[in-house]
């Protein structure tokens, strides 16, 4: 593969922190690297110096001649009066734009809902990303460079732009460098991942999925004290391996490997205790919402909508932007009255949500982390056990050192986190969180699942990031701008079609807008499903188990086992189908 761009023993110091220290490394063609790291370890300073609007302390970047480079970063730089149009594709007019293909593909995928005539002093910051990416997207490009591409897209957005830089060039041309802390993108698009950290660049084969492998297998061999960083990936890989098929196919993922690695680790959830757990702390019901409607500005943005949660639920709630789900949220915790329908919360129910907003730390600028979480708790209870604040500090990423640091001087990911652990601290039973991935990176990111995954509560979480959705929920549902709330048996897949299709109420699965009484019935027949489901996978593994163990003498002991692996094999197929066939029933 021909040369395409490198760095050769960069060196860069900001202050009292070595970014690089005498980094080497190259982008070849067909290259396609996803960027990751801790927030602050110099990820985006990376693609900077690539960019030569960085200069390094020592050191020199190089690039072939002729390769053209372009580049999203995290700031717009457009004049005022441009407009949408001017701004994607200059002057041409549309007769001469039209008629190629990817210009029309991109202002479709991401500039469907706009007024090209409008100007880009009018619109938002994310409208403003949005226009700035397929801007950069139309020209011809040798290497692209994008900075966070899938910060204001939906999940839709970030579909099609995984579509778009697969087939952009061919297999063995063009170059890209991304940073994302959006994993799902990063498996989806990348062959290779770059992990910066401590002044190096580690290079890893594969995306995501293969990266997670591979640096578990590098842990494991340098260094047995990082035992508690060990626990986390392997517990990432195994719902990564557990997944859907198409992080679990990929050629580049070595699969013997990863089955030896997680063959005695346990699903990220115990689902059967923490539904016995979230029971006793939140009774029988927890959350109905029966008939439900809201309107604004003669817009029905909720029609009919029913739904139930119970003890331990854990829903995902995908739409498109303005389709009504932060609505729907404060339809829920209270802030806003419906048109009509009820809200009921259960008496023991004790809701917080984490907004999309880190203003509510403001008016604590002036105040040390420790100050703030002194004065507001020093232990909380999980499973009837006292749990010093320190742990769960700890798991959320802060140093002792960083305790004394001033909230106001705080990192967009460090005021996210602390926001967390502030509703942590009030031990909430229903947990909400809306766009929770905002600033984390993705070391952090799995820490924040794997508290999450020990939380026993019932839990809302609306994301645009898709495997946060499918690593963190049991259950999707949908708001696709008909007012209707639509169950999704298959997941994010299924949405992204009905997005595709345009798709109207009677041509998905729905939850149902009458008949109240059945709708609830169906719930509680899945609720069921699913427990047994759980029950029967947590003892098809202790049986797996003892097979492997088991002194291979003992003929009899081992047949015994065998057939009772193959009974509980039969029946979790048998459940899976009653699920599926009672998906489609409550439809």
């Amino acid at each position: 593969m021909a040369h395409l761009l490198g760095a050769e023993k960069i060196r860069l110091s900001f202050a009292t922190t070595e970014v690089f220290k005498d980094l080497t490394i190259g982008v070849q063609e067909g290259d396609r690297i996803g960027i990751v790291g801790k927030n602050g370890d110099g990820k985006s300073t990376l693609l900077r110096l690539f960019a030569k609007t960085q200069e390094p302390d020592a050191g020199q970047i190089t690039k072939r001649s002729d390769v053209r480079i372009g580049m999203l970063d995290q700031l717009d730089d457009f004049a005022p009066d441009q407009t949408i149009a001017q701004v994607v594709i200059g002057d041409l007019a549309e007769h001469e734009w039209a008629g190629n293909s990817k210009v029309r593909d991109i202002f479709s995928g991401l500039l469907s809902d706009f007024d090209f005539d409008q100007k880009v002093s009018e619109l938002s910051g994310g409208q403003r990303r949005r226009v700035a990416l397929a801007a950069l997207l139309a020209d011809e490009w040798d290497i692209l460079m994008l900075d966070e591409p899938t910060n204001h897209l939906d999940i839709e957005g970030v579909a099609w732009l995984a579509s778009h830089l697969k087939i952009r060039w061919g297999k063995a041309s063009g170059g890209l460098l991304l940073v994302t802390h959006d994993r799902w993108f990063l498996d989806e698009v990348c062959n290779l991942t770059w992990e910066v950290h401590d002044g190096v660049v580690d290079v890893y084969d594969g995306g995501y999925a293969s990266y997670i492998l591979e640096r578990n297998e590098r842990a494991r061999s340098q260094a047995a004290s990082e035992s508690r960083r060990q626990n986390l990936l392997r517990k990432e890989l195994a719902w990564l391996r557990r997944g859907a098929p198409a992080r679990t196919t990929k050629p580049k993922f070595r699969i013997d490997a990863a089955n030896e690695l997680i063959a005695n680790e346990p699903p990220p959830r115990d689902s059967v205790s923490l539904a016995k757990l979230a029971t006793t702390r939140l009774g029988k019901d927890v959350l109905d919402i029966e008939n439900l409607s809201y309107s604004i500005e003669g817009r029905n943005l909720l029609t009919d909508v029913t739904l139930r949660l119970g003890p331990g639920d854990r829903i995902g709630l995908l739409g498109a932007n303005g389709a009504g789900k932060t609505t729907l949220l404060r339809l829920i915790l209270g802030s806003l009255s419906p048109d009509s329908g009820r809200v009921k919360l259960g008496k023991t129910v004790v809701p917080a949500i984490l907004s999309q907003e880190v203003r509510e730390l403001d008016e604590f600028a002036d105040q040390r982390i420790f100050e703030l979480i002194a004065r507001e708790k020093r232990t909380f209870v999980v499973d009837k056990k006292e749990v010093g604040i320190s742990q769960l500090v700890e798991q959320l990423g802060f140093t002792s050192l960083q305790l004394q640091t001033p909230i106001g001087d705080l990192s967009g990911g460090q005021r996210r986190r602390l926001q967390l652990l502030r509703l942590l601290f009030g031990e909430p039973n229903l947990l909400i969180l809306d766009e929770p991935t905002n600033d984390l990176d993705t070391d952090m990111l799995a820490q924040v699942e794997d508290l999450l995954d020990s939380w026993p509560g019932t839990l809302i979480v609306v994301s645009h990031d898709r495997y946060l959705l499918e690593r963190t929920t049991d259950m999707q549902y949908a708001l696709l701008g008909d007012g209707a709330l639509r169950h999704l048996p298959r997941g994010v897949d299924q949405y992204l079609e009905l997005r595709k299709s345009g798709s109207s109420a009677s041509e998905s699965v729905e939850v149902k807008k009458s008949s109240g009484a059945k709708d609830r019935e169906s719930q509680k027949n899945l609720q069921r499903l699913e427990r047994a489901i759980a029950k029967t996978e947590a003892e098809e593994l202790q049986i797996k188990s003892k097979l492997e163990s088991h002194d291979p003498a003992d003929y009899e002991g081992l047949a015994a086992l065998a057939s009772r692996f193959e009974e509980l094999s039969a029946k979790r197929e048998q459940l899976e189908a009653s699920w599926l066939a009672e998906s489609e029933n409550g439809a």
